[in-house]
């Protein structure tokens, strides 16, 4: 490495780096599903298969995004000190209100 080069900054662990291989494999098949939803309209489907798809995909995402809530609290929440620690609860508790106003 030359001296004008610098080595990357390190990314900080995140409370899904344990599991990012397989949080990016099922992200990746919801990307899939969102596509076929799109050749199902393209293909004029039955309305009834397609909100069934949808159903589906947001049942997925909804997986997801449990597992990652319970990443932050495990990792993020529960490893942060002092006034950190109630940010990070405050931060949680928002997000899981704006999931459950979802709809």
């Amino acid at each position: 490495m030359s001296t004008s080069e610098t080595a990357p900054a390190s990314t900080p662990a995140r409370g899904y780096s344990a599991t990012k291989e397989g949080l990016l494999a099922r992200l990746k098949r919801i990307e899939g599903q969102v596509r076929g939803v799109l050749g199902m309209v393209a293909d004029d489907r039955y309305c009834i298969d397609v909100l069934t798809q949808i159903s589906a995909i947001q049942a997925a995402l909804d997986k997801v995004a449990l597992g990652l809530l319970d990443d932050h609290a495990r990792h993020c929440v529960m490893g942060a000190d002092g006034a950190d620690r109630v940010d990070k609860t405050d931060e949680l508790m928002a997000s899981v209100a704006r999931l459950m106003r979802r709809g």
